[in-house]
């Protein structure tokens, strides 16, 4: 079993109520095999309260045994791909949305091909959600006023790698900030519950992903925006 699908779409609320099938579900895979998994988790139970059209699902695809550490984002798109096509999943290609989240700091000196990457993905109906250096960033992003007080003015820091060469910045501020490993503590997902703070703030970072390369930037607010205010016509 390749994935482990979370959801809580349609849970029962009474015996006699008539179960329904969305109109059209997103999927979402990570690179990260925790920190973005504790978020998606609690985004995807506060559904209703964010005023998700019922018919709309979302759903997280976790990695599951030899896969669950799988990563760098093109060996993700290629897994999406495969996952999708295996009807136990459950995906409609003609309605359905896989979306793709990664970290776009190792495009920023050690790998090539972003841009191809980007073009595979979109080529293929999929939605790429990048943020730049890492999705610590976007996890800041959901503290009220954090935007003015820990990143505008200090960018360069963000996409300045260390002595290890890892982008540590966004990591480092964001556990001095919730005083929490986001890599460990579940806690941390938590920060979902602010997720329209993070949507208003992520607008005064880069959110277009085409052009990422050296610049602090995230769409992933924008791909929830757009999710919370989709319509179905049917």
């Amino acid at each position: 079993m390749p994935v482990h699908t979370y959801t809580n779409w349609n849970s029962r609320r009474s015996d006699w109520e008539d179960q329904i099938e969305p109109f059209r579900k997103y999927f979402f895979i990570c690179e990260g095999a925790n920190t973005e998994t504790f978020y998606f988790k609690r985004l995807i139970d506060l559904r209703k309260q964010l005023g998700i059209h019922p018919l709309i699902d979302i759903r997280l695809w976790e990695k599951t045994d030899e896969d669950r550490n799988l990563s760098f984002a093109k060996n993700l798109m290629d897994f999406a791909e495969k996952q999708k096509q295996d009807g136990a999943n459950d995906f409609d290609c003609d309605r359905d949305k896989m979306v793709i989240v990664f970290d776009g700091d190792i495009f920023e000196e050690k790998v090539c091909g972003y841009d191809e990457l980007i073009a595979s993905i979109e080529e293929r109906n999929d939605i790429a959600a990048v943020t730049n250096p890492g999705f610590e960033l976007f996890l800041i992003l959901h503290i009220n006023g954090s935007y003015e007080k820990y990143i505008r003015g200090q960018e360069d820091e963000y996409l300045r790698a260390d002595e290890k060469g890892r982008y540590s910045h966004a990591y480092n501020v964001l556990r001095d900030l919730t005083e929490m490993n986001a890599k460990k503590n579940s806690k941390i997902g938590e920060l979902a519950d602010n997720v329209q703070i993070a949507i208003e703030q992520e607008k005064k970072v880069n959110q277009n992903i085409h052009e990422l390369k050296g610049k602090v930037s995230s769409n992933i607010g924008k791909i929830i925006e757009e999710i919370i205010n989709e319509k179905p016509d049917i």
